[in-house]
């Protein structure tokens, strides 16, 4: 059962410290979201997770690190200055800007009046200036995705690293999108992380390659919890394909607000490294790019065998952070009767992306010799760096136990006076409430279990 409305999920990320409207308390920012402590440990924990199932688990993928500012000449080159852009057009009536691509029948979706501006470009990109003087001379963008860096730092990867065709580079990093409307808590927003991976095949291979990290992507949201009725693979239209892309499939998710894009898997052909390589003409590149005069590298790989040079083609599997957090707590979000007829709200989200992975309670607020039995415990659970384990020193079995159901925590561990008498611990689950006593001694053992699960 996941979420009946954006509305519900919204007040549990507030409520409980998930997410949080930026500045708050000088009115926000629209589009702009900071994330609390629980929130941030959530996030941590999904890119995690894309990380070592992208790098850690692979010998034939690396990962990088780039700048977010980005020299102009490198999104002339890809296509963005001129297509990263969204048809503007004003309401003469309500005063609205609407896209005019979410017009419906021609008429203001906020007023209903059809007294509108014709359409104009509205840039997506954030330009900044790069240095003391402000002359419109000097500029960077803040970059509009992670792509067009690995592209660029495709030939350093690599000469610094023994891959040969087929290898990819993955990064994990913010991206800022001047979004015209941003909408659906933190679907759709102007500052944002995404984890794209640039997985470089040899020209003819590209299908294969698409259709394996297609199956590879949907099994591994499987993984985060997602369910696969939740999910619906969109094989997109030609007439709808970004203008880089020969094939795409949007990974579909059922958000509260609807079916809408949770990663997508684009065959990029030999468009990006073509758009930045030097010695355009002496290569064989499929695809329609601008001339560039301005490279000083060749973006080519040479075939050990041929000796000839081949510009790779790209398969992109390319996911928002936000929008991963949102489908997995969409996903986890449960109402529950129980059986005194009252309701419990749960997180069942994997133990792996809970931001708490066990509380250690004390039965007795303050009680000295419960609290350091406590402590000890937490101490050893912590050591063993599987995530946060959090000690809970205020008292209330029951409210503790809500409270933490509530944010995901997978297990919950009573220090009582029976604990310093026997060396026994209660230990509750949280998705079957069940309580059971477990020897101290073997509760790492089963926290490893549980995390690993």
């Amino acid at each position: 059962m996941a979420a009946e409305s954006m509305d519900k999920l919204v007040a549990l990320c507030k409520r409980r410290g998930f997410i949080f409207q930026t500045n708050e308390i000088y009115g926000g920012l629209q589009g702009v979201y900071d994330y609390g402590p629980l929130g941030v440990e959530l996030k941590n924990n999904l890119k995690r997770a894309w990380w070592n199932a992208m790098v850690y688990e692979r010998d034939d993928i690396e990962g990088i690190d780039s700048s977010i500012l980005t020299n102009p000449l490198v999104l002339k080159q890809s296509g963005h200055e001129e297509t990263f852009s969204d048809p503007l057009v004003d309401c003469k009536n309500c005063k609205a800007r609407i896209r005019a691509d979410h017009l419906k029948d021609g008429k203001c979706p906020e007023c209903g009046s059809d007294d509108l501006t014709d359409p104009r470009p509205f840039n997506l990109m954030f330009k900044t200036n790069v240095g003391p003087i402000e002359d419109g001379s000097s500029f960077a963008y803040l970059r509009p995705e992670t792509a067009q860096q690995i592209f660029t730092n495709f030939k350093n990867v690599l000469d610094s690293t023994p891959h040969h065709l087929p290898f990819g580079i993955a990064q994990i990093g913010k991206a800022f999108r001047n979004e015209i409307t941003p909408r659906n808590f933190i679907f759709r927003v102007r500052e944002l992380e995404q984890m794209e991976m640039e997985f470089f095949v040899r020209p003819g291979e590209d299908e294969k390659w698409h259709k394996t990290w297609t199956d590879l992507r949907v099994a591994w949201w499987e993984k985060q919890g997602i369910n696969k009725k939740s999910i619906e693979l969109l094989d997109v239209p030609k007439n709808e394909l970004a203008h880089y892309s020969k094939a795409t499939i949007d990974i579909m998710h059922k958000y509260p607000h609807g079916l809408e894009e949770l990663e997508g898997i684009a065959n990029r052909t030999d468009f990006d490294l073509g758009s930045h390589t030097r010695d355009q003409s002496n290569l064989s590149i499929t695809a329609k790019v601008d001339k560039n005069t301005k490279s000083n590298a060749k973006m080519a790989i040479q075939d050990p065998d041929t000796k000839e040079w081949v510009v790779p083609y790209v398969i992109e599997p390319a996911a928002g952070v936000e929008r991963g957090v949102l489908a997995v707590l969409n996903e986890a979000y449960k109402v529950e009767e129980l059986e005194d007829g009252k309701e419990r709200t749960v997180l069942s989200l994997k133990p792996h992306l809970s931001p708490i992975k066990a509380a250690v309670i004390p039965l007795k607020k303050n009680n000295e010799d419960l609290v350091n039995k406590a402590k000890e415990l937490k101490n050893a659970l912590q050591s063993l760096g599987l995530g946060r384990v959090l000690l809970e020193n205020s008292g209330n079995i029951g409210k503790n136990y809500r409270r933490h159901d509530e944010i995901g925590t997978p297990i919950c561990i009573t220090v009582d006076f029976e604990s310093l008498e026997d060396e026994t611990v209660t230990i509750r689950d949280r998705d079957t409430m069940e309580q059971s006593r477990l020897d101290i001694a073997s509760v790492s053992d089963h926290f490893k279990k549980t995390i690993d699960n």
